[in-house]
């Protein structure tokens, strides 16, 4: 594995091969820290700084990579690769069922094994898409939420999807079973969420943060073993946390949810919430796409406890 920063140049062998392949081969890192090389703006070819992993290159070119922040080289089979599913792929998303324990991209505290880094890895061209340390990341699901999520392969996907979020296009479903029954079988919950004044870890419902609004309506009541209620709920916003706040807050706590809800009684040890579905308009042809995640088991042995099919729960 050859050090770096430095100066390479190309074969007759790589004429024509994407820069960031062309570099993987070169110096034996992987193709996803080369992608993160070029997004990190730290290549340059023939003296101009290559501003995407697919710029092409030809046999004699000068290859040279400058100071940069990237992490010493980890084997391969040492490195911490979240998992998760792809529902569909193509050109311009990716569209992923993230399991319940993955945190989305990395933050305080979490610094690798994140969606992030595993669709990298999967999709090296995704590196420099979106936000720095972000890559591909459109929004977002907490780490002990499970379910579908949209991520972008270019910068044309990423603008248009965030477009469509912003204009709230966009729409996602989720299932939630929180404990207690709601006045109302159907309901809008809206209220701004901020950061919470006493603890600004955690967000509340508070007249300085931003407008929330939460739409839900009843599938299911129950009383045994709990008194509880399985929800479709839909976000018309995407604050941080805001189902599981805007819930607690009408006296409606998640079950499983340990800093805004209730411990769930059969020890599952997670938020009871998935992202069921999701519809928005594909970012290049403009057609109308929804993807569904399957509830995962966890959650499924969660409704057989409370005695529901969950291929019963509707979507829609």
């Amino acid at each position: 594995m050859s050090d770096l920063p430095g100066h390479f140049k190309i074969p007759e062998s790589l004429s024509g091969e994407r820069i960031d392949r062309a570099l993987s081969l070169l110096t034996g890192r992987s193709r996803s820290d080369t992608a993160k090389m070029v997004a990190q703006g730290c290549v340059l070819v023939d003296g101009q700084i290559a501003r995407a992993g697919s710029v092409r290159v030809a046999a004699g070119s000068t290859v040279e990579v400058t100071d940069m922040q990237l992490p010493a080289a980890v084997p391969e089979q040492r490195r911490e690769i979240a998992p998760f599913d792809v529902l569909h792929a193509d050109g311009e998303i990716v569209v992923v069922d993230k399991p319940s324990g993955v945190v989305t991209h990395p933050g305080s505290g979490h610094s690798a094994g994140t969606l992030a880094d595993a669709l990298v890895e999967q999709y090296p061209d995704m590196a420099g898409v979106g936000q720095p340390g972000r890559p591909g990341i459109v929004h977002r699901l907490d780490r002990g939420t499970s379910g579908v999520l949209v991520c972008a392969r270019s910068s044309r996907a990423y603008d248009a999807l965030v477009e469509q979020l912003t204009m709230r296009q966009v729409r996602r479903t989720y299932a939630a079973l929180a404990r207690g029954h709601p006045s109302s079988p159907t309901g809008t919950i809206d209220a701004p969420i901020g950061r919470d004044r006493e603890n600004r870890t955690l967000m509340a419902v508070t007249s300085e943060g931003r407008d929330a609004r939460t739409h839900y309506s009843v599938v299911e009541t129950y009383v045994h073993p709990a008194e509880a209620s399985l929800l479709r709920c839909r976000l018309e916003t995407g604050r941080t946390h805001q189902i599981r706040v805007h819930l607690a807050s009408i006296g409606l706590p998640l079950l499983g949810d340990l800093t805004y809800g209730v411990p769930d009684p059969f020890g599952i040890g997670r938020p009871l919430l998935h992202a069921v579905r999701l519809t928005f308009r594909h970012p290049d042809t403009g057609a109308d796409m929804s993807f569904e995640a399957p509830m995962p088991e966890d959650f499924v042995e969660a409704l057989a406890r409370f005695g529901t099919d969950p291929s019963a729960f509707p979507t829609e």
